[in-house]
């Protein structure tokens, strides 16, 4: 995991204790006050959503509790490896695309941050510049050609 990854699961786990816990807590007890529990449609619903975020917040806190840190400035070179942020150009479309490739729990496509375990990062890791990959997507096969890698 990158060390902004970290930073930003550390922050969801810390709002989703400090803010959504009792937000849910207050709903539940707000809830009861209805009266019988059986056919009360916001203390199911509060205590669904209470059961989902303590099941994110244990997933978030475990993969904290595993994580190797990798400090992404500390690295360099043209070979793509974990934390690079690699642009491509599709030979068919001429269009660029940028990703960084990260830990799977930081993973975001809209803010340009593919997963290690993605099929694109997967064919990346190890190439250099000027490489050419071949990726397996849902619509077919793509050809992608590296234009830069860096580590920032």
């Amino acid at each position: 995991m990158t060390a902004q990854g970290y930073a930003t699961v550390e922050a969801e786990v810390r709002q989703l204790k400090t803010v959504e816990r009792p937000r849910i807590i207050k709903a539940i007890a707000e809830a009861r006050e209805h009266g019988d529990l059986s056919e009360n449609a916001e203390y199911h619903a509060a205590k669904e959503q209470q059961g989902m975020t303590e099941a994110r917040v244990a997933y978030l806190e475990d993969k904290l509790s595993r994580a190797d840190i990798i400090d992404v400035s500390q690295l360099s070179g043209n070979q793509v490896k974990f934390g690079a942020t690699v642009v491509l150009v599709d030979e068919d479309t001429e269009e660029k695309a940028k990703y960084q490739i990260v830990g799977e729990v930081e993973a975001d496509v809209k803010q340009a941050k593919i997963s290690i375990t993605s099929p694109i990062a997967r064919a990346l890791i190890g190439k250099s510049v000027g490489d050419t990959v071949e990726v397996a997507t849902p619509g077919g096969g793509k050809c992608y050609e590296i234009l830069k890698v860096n580590f920032n």
